[in-house]
Parts: C-alpha cells; structure tokens; sequence
C-alpha cells in the first residue's frame, strides 16, 4: 500500500469513471501505455486486480471500487491543501463588499466571488443586493468596495463623478421565451417577431431597470405583471407569456425556458459597469477583475454574443 501514489489515485478514478484506458488517456493527456503503466502500478501496491477486463472496456472490480470511493476524497483533500498552501503567499486577505443589482446576483457575482475564493483565498465577500442608488451611496461612504451597476438607454444618468468604472459586461437584453416557443427556433429574432406576444413583465427596486415589454414596442400585450425574477421566469415556464432579461443573467433561466437576441436598429443598449472609489485598493482591483473574468466567461458560452 505504500507504493500508491496520488497520480496512480487520479488514473485509477478516471479509468473507472469512463470505462476504459483510451478514455481516461485521452482525458487526462497521457499517452495509453503510461495508464497501463499507472494501473499495472496500483495493482502490484494493491496486491489485487483493481479492474475486470472485458470486450468492451474495463469496470471495477470490489477492490477498485474500494479505491476509487477513497481516491475521491484523498484528492480532495489534497486539492483543498494545496488552495490554502497558495493562499499562504497569497498578500491579499480582509473582507470585499460587492453590492450589485438583482439581475447580477443571479450569475456575475457567482461566478466572480467563485474565482476570488480560488484566485485569493484571503479574501472575505461579503454580498449585497440593492437598487442602484443606494449602491452608488454605499460606495461613496464606504460601505460597499465595489458596486456592480447598469448603464445606458432606458436608465437613469446616474452621476459617478469621482468613482473609478470598469466596464465589466457589454451584453445587452434578450428574451425569455418557453421552450419549444416558435421564437425560440432562432438565436436571434428581428423586433417585428416580437409584435402580438403576451409579455409578463415587472417592476425592480427605484432607480433600477424596470422590466416591461421590449422597450422600442408600442401597445405591447401585458398579460401578467409579477416583481420577482423567479415569478416571471416560472410564469414563462409554463406558456403563459414572454419576458425580458438581461442577457447578463440567461445562463439562470430554468428547466422549461431559453433566451433569444433581439435585433432592433431603435434600441442603443446598456452595459454593465464595476464602480469603486477613485483609489481602488488592492482587494478592490481583484474583485473588479473577477467580475471582468465572469463576464467574459458568460460572453464566451455557445449562444451568447462575443
């Protein structure tokens, strides 16, 4: 038992897992005799076949089976020692408050306080969701480090006069429309599609987008009016009408719901903006790059524009 090792671990995982060596070769970028090799390795430490060949592949014998249910924590374990021994180099420690509007809190700041736990493991996130100008307040007086907003056509001309911004998101609004919806045949639909479709629609925090009907319709058909974003999407789930979402948040919707692009020449757009204090410290800075990291990641999903 001595001779384990945590690559012979890892290979022995990965070969039960997907059922045979050129797999787990191919997955784990070794070469085919390297994971006989690593497998022929875990046997001998064992004393016992750790793998039943067959026609088809391999599967685990009780032994391996029995090596893999520990590997998979060994290895955790592993990996959670090795995030706190770089978090011991790591100069960054104390706590961020990132404040951001609802729509970001479904996705954005996820993914972004995700990355800040990895990248620097000394940081404390705290999480605030709020209406823009109470945001806007909270970073003037310190209470919030970074504050993730909305800007652009159909918003207020918030004043950031003496705040640092970063753009952090350029994608725009789309549609939420339920799946198998004729609109949702396309990734993206000219406004005139959107003529004579029943829109569920709500209204957000003062200050906030508000979300109707797509902005440049006239005389558009409201058939439910709800304030969550759980509501309206749950009410497009079930083909009670469309809704609008910023495209920020279309990685969330649920079982039962996809996103379609608009295409209107009438409506400008709005991006979304990372906002601290004219001196960002250096959590500051970090917490503005994970969100930069999170937005592009979202841009660069299959359907999302680039």
């Amino acid at each position: 038992m001595d001779d384990m090792t945590l690559a012979g671990l890892r290979v022995v995982r990965e070969v039960a897992t997907l059922g045979s060596f050129t797999a787990a070769a191919r997955s784990l970028g070794y070469s085919q005799p390297a994971i006989s090799r690593q497998v022929a390795a875990m046997e001998a430490a064992a004393g016992v076949p750790l793998f039943v060949r067959n026609a088809r592949g391999v599967s685990p014998s009780a032994a391996g089976a029995a090596v893999v249910a520990r590997a998979g924590r060994i290895l955790a374990d592993v990996d959670s020692l090795r995030r706190d021994l770089d978090g011991l180099g790591d100069r960054l420690a104390g706590r961020v408050r990132l404040g951001v509007f609802p729509a970001a809190a479904a996705v954005l700041a996820p993914r972004a306080i995700a990355r800040l736990a990895g990248d620097h493991p000394g940081l404390e996130v705290r999480l605030t969701e709020a209406s823009t100008p109470a945001l806007l307040r909270e970073v003037r007086a310190g209470r919030v480090t970074v504050a993730v907003i909305g800007s652009g056509t159909g918003l207020e001309d918030y004043d950031l006069t003496g705040l640092a911004v970063r753009q952090v998101f350029a994608g725009d609004l789309c549609v939420a429309v339920p799946v198998g919806h004729r609109l949702g045949a396309a990734a993206t639909v000219p406004v005139r599609a959107l003529e004579g479709e029943s829109w569920v629609v709500g209204e957000g925090h003062a200050g906030d987008p508000q979300f109707g009907a797509w902005p440049t319709l006239t005389d558009p058909v409201v058939a439910l009016r709800t304030k969550g974003w759980q509501a309206r999407l749950g009410l497009v789930a079930a083909g009670l009408g469309i809704c609008l979402l910023p495209e920020l948040a279309a990685p969330s919707v649920p079982e039962g719901v996809t996103t379609v692009r608009v295409e209107d020449p009438n409506w400008l757009g709005r991006v979304t903006l990372a906002v601290t204090r004219p001196t960002p410290g250096e959590a500051a800075r970090a917490a503005v790059a994970a969100l930069v990291a999170a937005g592009d990641g979202i841009r660069a999903e299959p359907g999302r524009s680039a």
